[in-house]
């Protein structure tokens, strides 16, 4: 049985700071918003030298990193919020699995952000990455992208309740953005799943079912990208009694819980179109055995026709020398028409039957 990849780069131990994503030629650069209700200043280009002075604690400060190939920054970072190696490890290490973490005052949360690829069957994916701790969310991406374009707009004009929340309503937001890219992949799959479902009812091509086989690969990793996701938020979810997550406030937890129910409606999504894909490979091979057996049937009806044909010219192929017929003068006429008269009688009775 073939094994399916779905990760790409090199694995390597958590405590080992190494980039093992694909975006190695990507600078890293750095964006800060520190915000409250009344007041927003935002740093368009960040340099790590002015975290300390830039950052007011009696705020919400947003550090949005791009890019993780400049480990000088990253660990200077890690040292200025007091972070474990082993925490960036799991941040640059892309072939980490999707998990929820809080180690002390540090709340740590991994994510894969998925997105179809244009004129392809192949699905993009960024470990996207944060880091929550003492009202500063630091989030972590491979490249620069526009999964946040429209919280950062909300932030700059005050729109919603974003400026009026705290970092663990900023990180919900996040999430929510991420887990909308999983929307947009699943929708650009059916969109797929649909067109080779209508393929397979008008054709027998080999292609298709590799087609079907591949979209099936992508379903399945689309669960094995949100199951992991819908376990951390349930962790979230089901301990909001206990306060465990220091991180997030106690009114926020139901923002979480609904990030939970979208991540299982999306399985349940997936569920439903995996056996949309079953029905699409079913009827695919129902179409081929179809038709093969259509050829079979027309073969064995021009089988059926030549046997009596075949039955009559061995007969007069004995060469006995005590065969009268075969001295009648009109003989080979009278057999010709007796053998065209069998073929239309076969075939007049074949069609009344309905067999052809």
């Amino acid at each position: 049985m073939r094994k399916i990849k779905y990760k790409k780069g090199r694995k390597v131990q958590s405590t080992v700071l190494e980039y093992t994503g694909i975006h190695k030629d990507k600078a890293t650069e750095m964006q800060l918003f520190v915000y409250d209700d009344a007041d927003l200043t935002e740093y368009r280009e960040f340099g790590i030298n002015e975290f300390t002075k830039c950052v007011n604690l009696q705020k919400v400060n947003w550090l949005n990193v791009h890019g993780l190939n400049d480990l000088e920054i990253l660990k200077s970072l890690g040292s200025f919020l007091e972070i474990d190696n082993f925490i960036l490890g799991d941040i640059l290490n892309t072939t980490s699995r999707t998990k929820l973490d809080e180690l002390h005052d540090v709340l740590f949360f991994n994510i894969k952000s998925l997105l179809p690829l244009e004129n392809s069957d192949t699905i993009s994916v960024e470990q996207i990455s944060f880091l929550v701790k003492d009202g500063i969310l630091v989030s972590f991406q491979e490249k620069r992208s526009d999964f946040f374009s429209h919280i950062r707009e909300r932030i700059r004009t005050h729109s919603g309740i974003v400026r009026t929340k705290k970092g663990d309503y900023l990180l919900y937001l996040l999430l929510d953005a991420i887990m909308e890219n999983f929307y947009i992949t699943l929708e650009a799959e059916e969109d797929k799943v649909e067109l080779l479902i209508s393929k397979s009812k008008a054709s027998t091509d080999p292609a298709i079912l590799e087609q079907i086989e591949k979209h099936r690969d992508n379903f399945n990793f689309l669960k094995r990208s949100i199951i992991p996701l819908r376990d951390s938020l349930y962790s979230i979810k089901s301990i909001k009694e206990d306060d465990v997550f220091n991180a997030i406030a106690h009114e926020n937890y139901s923002f979480f819980a609904r990030l939970h129910q979208k991540s299982s409606e999306l399985l349940d999504q997936i569920e439903d179109d995996m056996v949309s894909l079953d029905s699409a490979s079913s009827f695919y091979f129902s179409l081929q055995n179809h038709k093969m057996n259509e050829v079979m049937k027309t073969l064995t009806i021009v089988s059926s026709i030549f046997i009596p044909l075949t039955f009559i010219v061995g007969v007069y192929g004995m060469n006995f020398d005590n065969m009268p017929e075969l001295r009648t003068q009109n003989g080979y006429y009278w057999v010709l028409f007796t053998m065209f008269s069998i073929v239309i009688s076969m075939v007049f009775y074949f069609k009344k039957r309905r067999w052809f």
